[in-house]
């Protein structure tokens, strides 16, 4: 068998499997612990997209300077995240601190093809 021929098939299954397989992509979404309701909920429906394309969704409360005294705040605005999201994602990470920074990652229910 001639060994460009052979190269080219080996090439050609894996452009094929590579066509197949579904990448999960990590979404960001920062908030702050003084974010307002009507931009709570306009991030809230995006991060429903998100989850709705198959993505993974990680949410990050930021805190800047005086905001650090007030921790508790922002883990019941991730609370209220993890609640608007309901049934349409699962927690994958709980919420957790790191840095500035308070976090959660939502996984996708299904996986849309």
């Amino acid at each position: 068998m001639n060994f460009g021929k052979y190269a080219y098939e080996l090439q050609k299954k894996e452009k094929l499997q590579k066509k197949k397989q579904h990448v999960i992509v990590l979404k960001e979404i920062r908030l702050h612990p003084n974010t307002d309701t009507h931009d709570f909920e306009f991030k809230l429906r995006h991060a429903l997209n998100f989850l709705d394309e198959g993505n993974k969704v990680k949410v990050a409360v930021i805190f800047k300077g005086r905001e650090l005294a007030y921790k508790e705040v922002g883990e019941n605005l991730l609370k209220k995240f993890i609640e608007g999201i309901g049934e349409n994602g699962k927690i994958e990470q709980d919420i957790k601190f790191e840095g500035r920074a308070m976090s959660a990652i939502i996984a996708p229910v299904k996986i849309k093809k």
